[in-house]
């Protein structure tokens, strides 16, 4: 059975207009993009590999409680999470 993992993300154009996203739940959790697009979709790549390693090594997956960013980024966890 797949879980949908929904997470806050910021987002935030650098001086050379990069994209850059953080994701506040997940500790250490960054990437960027060219476009506003391409970093939601990096987002979530690389929200899927933070997760993957957190089962990989037996860790809890944190999970939101609420929605308090204008943006979100929804994955389906990479393993049945029990």
């Amino acid at each position: 059975m797949e879980k949908r993992l929904t997470y806050n993300v910021q987002i935030e154009r650098d001086e050379d207009g990069i994209y850059v996203v953080s994701v506040p739940a997940l500790p250490g959790c960054f990437t960027q993009g060219r476009t506003f697009d391409e970093a939601l979709k990096m987002a979530q790549e690389a929200i899927f590999e933070f997760v993957s390693v957190l089962i990989d090594r037996g860790k809890s997956i944190p999970v939101e409680k609420s929605r308090v960013s204008p943006f979100v980024v929804s994955i389906m966890s990479p393993k049945v999470l029990v």
